[in-house]
């Protein structure tokens, strides 16, 4: 129940990590990374939109642009004109011409030219533009805005015979133009922005009917870019004048003439340029793209978003902390993936969410699982070595920990092992004379001497029954010198059983003595039992031998076999006891008694 709880509150405070950075948008550099690559890949550009450029091209044959005779841009609308059939829906020019070009600011004939032939076209648009404040105030209904100072028109004889619209465009902190105005108030008239006057003349002149732009509470809405930079049809301004393009091209299109030099500063960071700045008549091109298709969107409201994207994130965190490893991460895969589904088709409806926080806490609650997974398990296996060091020698479980899987091999196998058995002597008369709980501390003294010696000579705890004690060594895995380390062991016990004989006499008035028994030779070694319960042991004549010996030692004796003597003869000192019979077997066996080692 503990756990439900923590791992509850967990997701709570998960969901508020993400309800708060969504609405605060803390990390908004990296989301614009993840909504550009989303939102704006390209979708390919209309053939209806031309940009006419003012390139390197032009500006090597006519010279700077600030040179030029306006005539030049009447001779332009006059050759896109010539064929009566064939004429542009819009021509439109994104340059300001905000004053007359005649010395000291005197019109000029080329002034003139252009204002007539803007007039006698008729589909004429021209940028005029805003210079704002710069710090920001608040308006009246508590918005943060920069307030605009002076707009530049086009001068006076274009301006009464053109259409115009402002050519500003908003940039995010990154310096990266993703939003705009569609209109601003300036002296009391709403006026709109260069692309939308462009898109009004084209939907009048084929009678369509507008699509409406949504906007957010500040009036912008965010582009949605279809052509990186350079991908839209562009052709030299010179060339055009110069009779080599065939004005048919331009049939019913929307002409856009603009800078295309990289020395005219008229270029923009975009969320699709990469690498590359666009050109600012190829962002009014997008622009114009997006109200020809419909396709603006708005930021959607924070806080619904927040409270969603927390919601979520709390209930896959609670998953992530119970389920496994494989499951998660296809939760987490499968998250991510339907949040940039969502994100997009959101995206082509209008709507734009924020997409890195959902992500990121995501991809850290998937961590903080797999972590605090890990830790617990680590904690859990050191609880299991502890309970196996019961059962094993402290040093055999270390070296199989090291290997990591712990794997002992199911079934039986043949293998050499050393068996050692130990009882105690009179315990059953001893047993009906005491009382149960000094019976119960007499075998646990007892035990743990046993214990500590079979442990200490890196043998394996096979089982106690009752009173007796099974030991092996050389399994369940290889053990180096394993007979003789049996042989010390069961020396360990009888020298320990003095100091404990003397310990029970003084708190119980009882004394007592073992009996050891040590054989070694070939067993079955393995699981024994059946699927529900089974037990690591070994089984065969080495065993029953040794439980033999052991049950025909005195107190204080330990009885090892032909074999277990011939291995080890060099390092113990034995007395001879002689060929003894042992049940169940037909012949005797021969057994020594030992003495001492020479663990030298």
């Amino acid at each position: 129940m503990k756990k439900v709880i923590r791992d509850l509150v967990e997701s709570i405070i998960i969901g508020l990590l993400v309800f708060i950075m969504t609405i605060t948008n803390i990390l908004f550099h990296a989301d614009y990374v993840i909504k550009d690559a989303l939102y704006q890949m390209p979708r390919g550009v209309s053939s209806q939109i031309k940009i006419i450029a003012i390139d390197e091209k032009t500006l090597e044959e006519l010279g700077p642009i600030n040179t030029w005779s306006r005539e030049y841009y009447a001779n332009l609308i006059e050759i896109l004109n010539s064929n009566e059939t064939a004429k542009p829906a819009v021509i439109a020019f994104d340059i300001l011409f905000s004053g007359y070009f005649g010395e000291n600011n005197t019109i000029a004939e080329g002034d003139i030219a252009f204002a007539e032939a803007a007039s006698a076209s008729g589909n004429i648009v021209t940028v005029a533009q805003f210079e704002y404040d710069e710090k920001p105030s608040v308006n009246e209904a508590g918005l943060t805005t920069y307030e605009i100072k002076e707009m530049y028109y086009p001068y006076k004889e274009l301006k009464d015979s053109v259409m115009y619209g402002y050519s500003n465009v908003s940039q995010d902190s990154d310096s990266t133009v993703r939003r705009l105005s569609i209109k601003e108030n300036y002296g009391g008239e709403d006026i709109y922005t260069f692309s939308k006057v462009i898109y009004d003349v084209y939907c009048e002149k084929n009678g369509i009917t507008p699509n409406e732009v949504p906007t957010d509470k500040y009036g912008k809405t965010l582009i949605n870019y279809s052509g990186k930079p350079g991908d839209y049809e562009h052709i030299s301004f010179v060339d055009v004048l110069n009779g080599k393009i065939d004005t048919r091209a331009f049939t019913n299109s929307i002409v856009i003439v603009g800078a295309y030099a990289t020395g005219m500063q008229d270029n923009f960071n975009v969320p699709n340029g990469y690498s590359n700045q666009m050109f600012g008549v190829e962002v009014h091109a997008n622009i114009l793209q997006s109200l020809m298709d419909g396709r603006f969107s708005v930021n959607a409201n924070p806080y619904i978003v927040g409270l969603i994207a927390g919601f979520l994130c709390g209930i896959i965190h609670f998953i992530f902390k119970r389920a496994k490893i494989w499951l998660s991460t296809i939760l987490l895969v499968l998250a991510i993936g339907l949040e940039l589904i969502i994100g997009v088709v959101l995206n082509n409806n209008g709507i734009a969410i924020s997409l890195v926080y959902f992500i990121l806490v995501l991809i850290v609650s998937y961590v903080y699982a797999l972590a605090v997974g890990y830790i617990l398990e680590k904690i859990k296996r050191k609880k299991v070595i502890n309970a196996f060091k019961k059962y094993v020698a402290p040093e055999v479980v270390e070296e199989i920990s090291k290997k990591g899987d712990f794997s002992i091999k199911l079934g039986g196998e043949n293998r050499d092992i050393a068996v050692l058995f130990v009882d105690i002597r009179g315990f059953t008369t001893m047993s009906e004379l005491l009382e149960p709980e000094e019976v119960v501390a007499i075998l646990n003294n007892y035990l743990n001497l046993t214990t500590e010696a079979i442990f200490k000579n890196k043998g394996t705890l096979d089982k106690f029954v009752g009173d007796a004690t099974m030991a092996v060594f050389n399994s369940p895995f290889d053990l180096d010198d394993y007979v003789f380390r049996a042989v010390c062991a069961a020396l360990d016990i009888v020298e320990g059983a003095k100091a404990l004989e003397e310990k029970l006499m003084k708190e119980f008035g009882r004394s007592i003595g073992f009996g050891v028994g040590v054989n070694c030779g070939p067993a079955i070694v393995g699981n024994i039992g059946c699927e529900f319960r089974m037990d690591f042991t070994a089984i065969g004549d080495t065993v029953n031998t040794a439980a033999r010996l052991e049950s025909n030692a005195k107190k204080g004796q330990v009885l090892i076999s032909q074999e277990v003597y011939d291995r080890v003869k060099d390092r113990i000192e034995v007395e001879e006891v002689g060929e003894i019979p042992l049940k169940g077997k037909a012949k005797g066996v021969f057994v020594y008694s030992l003495v001492s080692v020479n663990r030298d």
